[in-house]
This record gives C-alpha cells, sequence and structure tokens, in this order.
C-alpha cells in the first residue's frame, strides 16, 4: 500500500496519511505523494475543500524516530544518504518544508482531522491548516525536545501565532503532551468532537464549505491570511478589489435572488474557479 492516500469525491479532497503501523511517521514517500497532492489541490478546478487525516490509530507521530537511529534523517527516501549539514537543510528544503509552502498557495479551505495522537511535525502539520478537528481522546505535543531538535518544518513560525510567544516556548522546550480539550483551550484546536463523532462532523463540516460560493471562499482566505501583513489602509484597498470581483460573480446574485424569493441558494452551478494568485 502507498505510504499516502488521495481522493476526491464530490469536489472534496481527502489526503490520508498511510503508514497506521508506524503511527504515520513521515517517509520520504509520504512526503513525495504529500507534495503531488497538494499540488493538485492547488491548481484543480474541480476540487473546492481538502481535509487531512490518518490512519489508523493516530493522526501523525511526526518522524520517524527508526530513520534517525538508522542515521538517515526524517525527511528523506531510503536511497538517500544524509550525512552533512548542507544536504540535512537541502533534504528538509525538497521534502517536509515543501508541505507548508504548498498549502499557503491554496486558497481553499483545508480542514485536519486528529484523532489518536499528534506529536512534533505531526502536530505542526495539523496547524498548517485552516481548520482543526480533534477526537476528545486525542493527545497532542510539540515533542522535538525529547529527541533534541528543533521544529524544522515550520511549527516555531505557525505556534506562536496561535498560543502566544511565551506559550510556544514553553510547549517546544517542555513537550508537553496536551488533552484536546487543553489544546482547544490554548487555541491550537478549533473543535473538540467526540472519538465516535469525528468522522461524521468533518463529513458534514467539509460539506458546508463545499456548497459555499467558492469565490468568496477563496476570497474570504486569502484577506485573512495576507491581512496579518497588511496596514489597515492597505487591508482597505485590498479587500475593496476583492469585493468588485464577488459582486460580479454569479453566486451573488444568485444569493441575493434566494433571499428575495425565500429559498435556498443553489450555488457553484458553472462556477470558473479563479486562478489568481
Amino acid at each position: 500500500m502507498s505510504d499516502l492516500l488521495f481522493e476526491v469525491k464530490d469536489t472534496i479532497a481527502t489526503i490520508t496519511l498511510n503508514r497506521p503501523e508506524a503511527l504515520n511517521a513521515f517517509s520520504g514517500e509520504m512526503l513525495d505523494l504529500w507534495i503531488e497532492a497538494l499540488e493538485e489541490v492547488r491548481d484543480s478546478e474541480e476540487i473546492s475543500v481538502l481535509v487531512v487525516q490518518g490512519a489508523g490509530k493516530g493522526f501523525c507521530s511526526g518522524g520517524d524516530i527508526k530513520e534517525m537511529i538508522a542515521g538517515k534523517g526524517f525527511y528523506k527516501s531510503d536511497k538517500d544518504i544524509i550525512s552533512k549539514g548542507i544536504n540535512r537543510k537541502n533534504s528538509l528544503w525538497k521534502k517536509v518544508q515543501r508541505v507548508p509552502l504548498l498549502l499557503e498557495e491554496i486558497d481553499k479551505p483545508v480542514i485536519a482531522k486528529v484523532h489518536g495522537v499528534a506529536f512534533g511535525a505531526g502536530l505542526d502539520m495539523a496547524l498548517m491548516c485552516d481548520i482543526r478537528f480533534a477526537a476528545n481522546s486525542c493527545k497532542l505535543s510539540e515533542s522535538y525536545i525529547k529527541v533534541g531538535i528543533v521544529p524544522g518544518d515550520g511549527g516555531a513560525y505557525f505556534l506562536p501565532k496561535l498560543v502566544g510567544k511565551d506559550m510556544a516556548l514553553h510547549m517546544l522546550w517542555t513537550g508537553e503532551v496536551l488533552t484536546a480539550e487543553a489544546a482547544k483551550e490554548r487555541g491550537l484546536v478549533t473543535f473538540v468532537v467526540p472519538d465516535g463523532e469525528l468522522d461524521e462532523v468533518v463529513a458534514a463540516y467539509a460539506k458546508q464549505l463545499s456548497e459555499a460560493p467558492r469565490l468568496a471562499t477563496q476570497l474570504i482566505k486569502r484577506a485573512v491570511c495576507q491581512n496579518s501583513e497588511m496596514s489597515l489602509r492597505s487591508s482597505l484597498d485590498y479587500i475593496s478589489s476583492k469585493m468588485a470581483l464577488v459582486m460580479e460573480d454569479d453566486n451573488h446574485k444568485e444569493g441575493v435572488q434566494a433571499i428575495v424569493e425565500k429559498r435556498k441558494p443553489n450555488f457553484n452551478r458553472e462556477e470558473v474557479m479563479l486562478n489568481e494568485k
């Protein structure tokens, strides 16, 4: 079986990390397939929402400790030999660091469905998503310190944005293991749901987003992501330009007409996905 599964059904794409025997620890093959899947999500006009999940008993345990022991490093294929610092840096750039960079280019909703464990880079991969659903029994940790390494995948960038600088340092320095509820209190998790309801709740949420006006959904995500680096004046100028686009979209006209006619709107009938980057 492939280390990563990718499927699209009814405009909803699903990435499944598929090394259940290793709690979905990263492999070179998994990362290569992850990169390919994200590129397809980014470029496809048929995909409106992405869900990321793990097979088996957990979401993702991060890097493969067995590869570390074997001296292979975290993020490489079996045929690569990583022995020097520059090679390790290049390996990170070509493999695991491609994931957050590609996610930044995807203007569609990305949902993490977390169960079991999300440790180290596994937790960071969830933090890179837009929305995080966690099963009530799952455990989460920035566990890098336990093996004497730093968060090489972007965790030091994403974590402080969610929990603040001091709490990020605490979590990274101690490797504290959090329950789902504790993670939610700190802002790491968006929603906590009973274990047996996780699949159903995430499927319903993804379906709801897939039925929303796609152009408006895309531009909302762009606005929220880009506004963190803009002044108020630049933000208002940016959003006024996007308002001009969405008000020309058929979904806007359909939404207004549905309100007038007191019916449910039928969005995305003949909509062409926005390709502007």
